[in-house]
């Protein structure tokens, strides 16, 4: 991830690439080692786009956005559910039984919030903010995935400050787990 332009074209384009994933795990008809190659990436994804939404993109909609608050705490909630999920698929087999019900619960739980996101909070952003605002948030987005965690956190604080300080270290850390032990090369 880290795709150039504005923060709205940034992490559209980090839905998409989301969604073709989640493709491919339904067009997947068995388990084992390609089904858990395809989990460690959605789980990959979806935790650095997180981290970066809840490090820049949500105090934005706070501070531009009348009714931002209460916009930003509906999607950090949703943000704290996936990540339980991603937790849990973390620690399953990918032929036990619930991975197919957890994974389908993941797919819908993520795909309503990006329509929630696409068809609400994206577009009054838009229309509250500068270009260049606009373009400076996919900026710190961009260097935020760069940065954050690989593996879900669900305990690690989700707003600022905290979460700009400690989610560095658990991104150094998780990606020096990913290095040794080959995850997400695939």
């Amino acid at each position: 991830m880290g795709h150039g332009g504005n923060v709205l074209n940034e992490l559209m384009t980090d839905h998409r690439e989301v969604e073709e994933l989640f493709g491919r795990i339904e067009a997947m008809p068995g388990a084992g080692q390609e089904l858990r190659d395809l989990v460690d990436e959605v789980t990959i994804e979806l935790v650095r786009h997180s981290v970066a939404e809840e490090q820049y993109l949500y105090p934005a909609v706070r501070k531009y956005v009348e009714g931002g608050d209460r916009l930003a705490d509906k999607e950090i909630a949703d943000h704290a559910e996936v990540e339980k999920l991603l937790k849990e698929l973390e620690k399953t087999e990918t032929d036990a039984p619930r991975m197919r019900p957890l994974l389908r619960q993941l797919m819908d739980d993520v795909s309503a919030h990006i329509r929630d996101e696409e068809d609400n909070l994206f577009p009054k952003l838009s229309r509250s903010c500068s270009p260049e605002a606009l373009d400076e948030l996919g900026d710190q987005v961009r260097r935020a995935k760069s940065m954050a965690p690989t593996r879900p956190h669900p305990s690690a604080p989700d707003t600022p400050p905290a979460n700009k300080l400690l989610a560095p270290g658990a991104g150094l850390v998780d990606r020096a787990r990913d290095f040794v032990t080959g995850r997400g090369k695939s």
